[in-house]
């Protein structure tokens, strides 16, 4: 038999969801391609090898209930009705016992399919499972514990009172663009990929600035190559030059921000000697790119999560805002345009939180608690095993590899085993998945029926397959949980109901997607700049920014509040060459970990062949003077050691990075990644103590290491 179909869909690997063609034959899927001319665009290659992520040998394909000891990964095949039960039975024994404090989640990018952030999910951290709330827990968490948070919530509402997801690039307009610790083609989905490209092609300049030649830097105009964690240091640098030389916007300085003054006194120590010393940018380069980007009209930015873990991540990316912002850049025509978001349209209740009870974490960050109202998952092993700031003994765990995500995994290995209770929905076992008592299969995108939005742009997510055994939608699975529960009528029932309630405000929409396979393009509003000027920022109407001083704050009311610097202050990475030379000389390596790569998001797809055939070893990327001086050449099996530990991973010996610094891959560590993968899980030489103390997030991007030919 021939092929019977092809249609359009979208993507079911990507959570982003790029738009695809399905080839079904005999009612299985056969092929995914990229759909050309797709309204966005699309370059996702992940989305061609779809088959073999639906019917993976390693695809959890039954409910599992554990039989061995915890962590040993013995289990039997249960029901769902049997599993569900269990699961509930256990959670009230727990919230009788200890209290609803006692019970914990955790949602990772398995909670990013749109309905999920809509119906299940906070409207705070869109991330973090809602669940345990009405059930009297404040302790939802998410992956915005160590991704995220400080660039898209932290930093810049501390700034200006908006998030950073308002804060875009205003390409069309652009004349110069500065892409600052990201790499837009390894986005997921790359759109703003497509569109740079094609500006690119139009006459826009680019400067990147990164550790690393990434794709972006090798296309750019100007690669500033920057000693990792020091881009604060950096940017104040660039600040001290452009007001010693008055180059800044003072209409807009004068008029629109507060401790300008206090910061002109703070940064004249970073002169272009000093920020040298630190950065290892050449003097005259931190020169010339102040006064490019303060003396070229429409130059716009882009940045994302890439200067977050340092030890002064969200100061760093505050000093990033405020260098545009002073020198005129900010919701300009081809500046750092704000575009608000409109959020979900999908309404949810609220649930307060007990009274006198805090999430774990709010305590010791409480900014992010502020912003996030969420449990700062950083914090879960002193509360697991020391009862700090009380005990917690239950985990439910939804599309999140915890153990190759978080610092030092041998610490959440002991916490997990001293659980009374825990629960993980996913779709392959994971290593978190080992040390459940439950597992629960979740479906994949291509298995559901849902709808996607972006920005101007709607469309509905249509089922190519069933769902493979007995896997279930994400959503309906946390829906039955609800139910057993008590409070069922939170979430809707069936895809059907999801579907109404979703576009419950304009049920001609509704029909009109379903006519439409390619979607709807939805009427962008006119762009409107210097929103700050008339009053379109803030709820009153006054102008000014949605701060505590209707200003652009420099100085951050907000950081003041719960004790932090008010000024962007810069300190340099605690485990550097710099601030630990003793360190250094055992350790002489600059330690950069996290660096996205086009086959595989994170630990995602280490289990599909034909993208770990694209990279079929975890690497470590070294330069070529410092692989000669160690002996290593490239393809090499190497050791990675720092004072907490070594791993294996392989040699790519090039003049991409720096001498004296390394970027490892990260995502390895689960058992059903192919082997080399498996048995390097880069966390293990990470810092478990070493972090942010604004944010709480780890130290990633500026650890100490040294490297030696594997035995």
């Amino acid at each position: 038999m021939g092929i019977t179909e092809k249609r359009p869909a979208i993507c079911g690997v990507c959570p982003g969801g790029c738009a695809v063609e399905v080839a079904l034959k005999d009612e299985r899927l056969v092929d995914v391609q990229p759909l050309k001319g797709s309204p966005f665009g699309n370059l996702c290659i992940r989305g061609k090898h779809g088959p073999e992520i639906v019917y993976s040998k390693d695809r959890l394909r039954t409910p599992l209930i554990r039989v061995g000891e915890r962590g040993e990964g013995k289990f039997r095949e249960a029901g769902w009705d049997e599993a569900l039960d269990y699961t509930v039975r256990k959670m009230q024994e727990i919230k009788k016992k200890y209290g609803p404090q006692a019970l914990i989640s955790h949602s990772g990018r398995g909670a990013f399919e749109q309905s999920m952030l809509d119906f299940c999910n906070s409207k705070t951290d869109t991330i973090a499972s809602k669940l345990l709330l009405p059930f009297g827990s404040p302790n939802i968490a998410s992956c915005g514990s160590l991704c995220f948070v400080s660039f898209g919530l932290l930093a810049p509402i501390a700034t200006f009172g908006i998030p950073g997801t308002a804060l875009e690039p205003d390409l069309k307009n652009s004349k110069l663009m500065v892409v600052w610790g990201s790499n837009p083609i390894t986005d997921s989905p790359p759109f703003l990929f497509n569109r740079i490209v094609n500006y690119r092609r139009n006459g826009l300049r680019i400067i990147a600035i990164d550790h690393m030649r990434t794709d972006i830097a090798q296309r750019a105009d100007q690669w500033v190559a920057v000693r990792s964690g020091t881009d604060g240091a950096l940017a104040l640098g660039m600040i001290n030059l452009i007001i010693q030389e008055k180059l800044y916007d003072e209409d807009f300085v004068r008029n629109w921000t507060v401790g300008f003054d206090e910061l002109s006194n703070y940064v004249r120590e970073f002169t272009p000697e000093v920020v040298e010393k630190i950065t290892r940018v050449p003097a005259k380069t931190v020169m010339d790119l102040a006064r490019e980007i303060a003396t070229t009209k429409n130059v716009c930015l882009r940045t994302y999560t890439g200067l977050e873990y340092t030890n002064s991540g969200v100061q760093n990316i505050r000093a990033v805002y405020i260098l545009f912002a002073i020198t005129g850049n900010l919701d300009v025509p081809g500046g750092l345009f704000i575009n608000m978001p409109s959020g979900s349209t999908v309404e949810q209740e609220e649930f307060p939180l007990p009274d006198g009870v805090l999430p774990i974490g709010a305590r010791e960050y409480p900014l992010f608690y502020e912003l996030t109202r969420c449990a700062h998952y950083m914090e879960l092993p002193n509360a697991v095993l020391k009862g700090d700031p009380y005990p917690v003994k239950s985990l439910l765990i939804n599309g999140s590899s915890t153990i190759t995500s978080y610092p030092q995994p041998e610490i959440w290995e002991e916490a997990y085993r001293n659980l009374e209770f825990m629960l993980v929905i996913d779709i392959i076992m994971t290593r978190d998945a080992i040390f459940a008592d439950v597992v629960l299969p979740s479906a994949t995108y291509y298995e559901i029926n849902s709808y996607q939005r972006y920005q101007g742009y709607l469309r509905l997510r249509k089922r190519v397959i069933e769902p493979i055994g007995k896997s279930r939608n994400g959503i309906l699975i946390m829906a039955d949980l609800a139910k057993r529960l008590g409070y069922g009528h939170l979430y809707p029932q069936s895809e059907e109901e999801l579907l109404t309630q979703a576009f419950a405000g304009n049920p001609q929409l509704l029909e009109s997607l379903k006519n439409s396979p390619d979607g709807v393009k939805l009427a962008a509003p006119e762009r409107q700049y210097k929103k700050y000027a008339t009053g379109l920022l803030r709820k009153d109407g006054r102008p000014g920014f949605p701060t505590t001083s209707g200003k652009l704050e420099i100085t951050s009311n907000l950081l003041a509040k719960h004790g932090y610097d008010e000024l962007p202050i810069y300190i340099d990475p605690l485990e550097g060459p710099l601030q630990n030379p003793e360190l250094a000389m055992n350790y002489p390596l600059v330690m950069n970990t996290g660096a996205r790569i086009q086959s595989t998001f994170r630990s995602q797809h280490l289990n599909v062949p034909s993208l770990v055939k694209l990279q079929d070893k975890p690497q470590v990327l070294i330069n070529s003077a410092d692989a000669r001086d160690r002996g290593i050449k490239d393809g090499d099996k190497v050791m990675v050691i720092t004072k907490r530990g070594k791993v294996a991973f392989f040699a790519n010996v090039t003049d991409k990075v720096l001498t004296g610094q390394v970027e490892i891959n990260m995502g390895g560590g689960n058992p059903a990644q192919f082997e080399a993968w498996r048995e390097a899980n880069v966390n293990v030489l990470t810092d478990f103590a070493n972090r942010d103390r604004i944010s709480g997030f780890p130290v990633f991007k500026a650890l100490l290491c040294q490297i030696k030919l594997a035995e």
